[in-house]
């Protein structure tokens, strides 16, 4: 066994252990609690636990970071489908109305996951702090702007940063002072990755990227309201053609196909967790037409209003 061998068979068994460790620290905090989100006393920290795979849900993903432990998901943005499982991790850095699908989960082994909110502004001052450039000094910006979703590879010393946060969960009079140090860490490993100009792009003030991100907000803000494109244009400080072009290679949709988007997922949220029906939802959310809605709702996500609700309320529950 040469040098080199040898360092990959240390740096493999490292990863393996802890991969590992995760494992076992994520099915302890959420063992009990059955299947689901479950959040923890560190506020923008949540953990998944599933024991089987999920049909496609949608859903409107709002900025955050993801580190798979065990199992496997894959999230589809329009035609765009991401897979990611143990030791990869998954970046949101704009709100964007996604379907995501566990496909690897069972009850001995269940899909287990970290989820960490991401606040743009945190992640804006991370960058002052640590000197990081503009996106624009990179070469990129005057390329355009890159999609808000990426997947990537967990690194050791982002894993380290990562199991000091979830340690700290066992030593709660450490939280208030290291889990803050800790939460920095991690998002300055994620902005230092391969991928992190990005997320970096994203945060710096008065980029292309930024104003995208706006107009995002926006959006997500003013969903139910007539959307007139010159206005947001203005408001975000762009030409209507340049943020039509940037918004689109942000989200994959225009500004107008995004905000039919946030409709689509709020009525359907609606339906499932309100109880309210199919032509109530319609117009809560904007839709005049009930037959518009019912077209638009079926191109989405692939049956209509009424029959998703009646087989998802009969559908057994965790």
């Amino acid at each position: 066994m040469n040098a080199n061998t040898s360092a990959e068979s240390i740096a493999h068994r490292g990863s393996c252990a802890a991969q590992a460790e995760l494992v076992d620290r994520i099915a302890r905090l959420t063992d009990g609690g059955g299947d689901g989100v479950h959040s923890t006393v560190v506020r923008p920290l949540h953990l998944i636990r599933m024991s089987g795979p999920t049909e496609c849900s949608p859903s409107v993903y709002e900025p955050r970071l993801c580190v798979v432990a065990q199992g496997r998901k894959v999230v589809t943005l329009s035609d765009r489908t991401y897979h990611y499982d143990p030791l990869n991790y998954l970046v949101v850095s704009v709100t964007l109305p996604m379907i995501g699908q566990i496909v690897e989960a069972t009850p001995d082994k269940p899909y287990l996951c970290l989820r960490i909110d991401i606040d743009p502004a945190e992640i804006a001052r991370l960058i002052v702090d640590a000197g990081q450039p503009p996106a624009s000094d990179t070469g990129r910006e005057s390329n355009g702007v890159d999609l808000g979703l990426y997947a990537a590879k967990v690194n050791k010393t982002l894993m380290d940063a990562v199991l000091r946060l979830m340690r700290l969960l066992d030593t709660p009079q450490d939280l208030p002072v290291l889990a803050p140090m800790a939460l920095r860490e991690i998002f300055y490993r994620v902005l230092m990755g391969d991928l992190g100009h990005r997320l970096r792009a994203l945060a710096v003030t008065d980029s292309r990227s930024s104003r995208v991100a706006k107009a995002v907000a926006v959006l997500r803000q003013r969903y139910l309201q007539p959307l007139c494109i010159e206005d947001l244009a203005d408001e975000v400080h762009m030409s209507t053609s340049s943020l039509h072009h940037q918004f689109k290679a942000v989200t994959t949709m225009s500004p107008l196909q995004f905000q039919k988007h946030l409709r689509l997922h709020e009525a359907r949220r609606l339906m499932m967790v309100g109880g309210i029906e199919a032509v109530a939802a319609a117009h809560r959310v904007g839709y005049e037409s009930p037959s518009q809605f019912s077209r638009e709702y079926k191109r989405l996500f692939g049956a209509p209003p009424r029959s998703e609700v009646v087989l998802a309320r009969g559908a057994p529950q965790g």
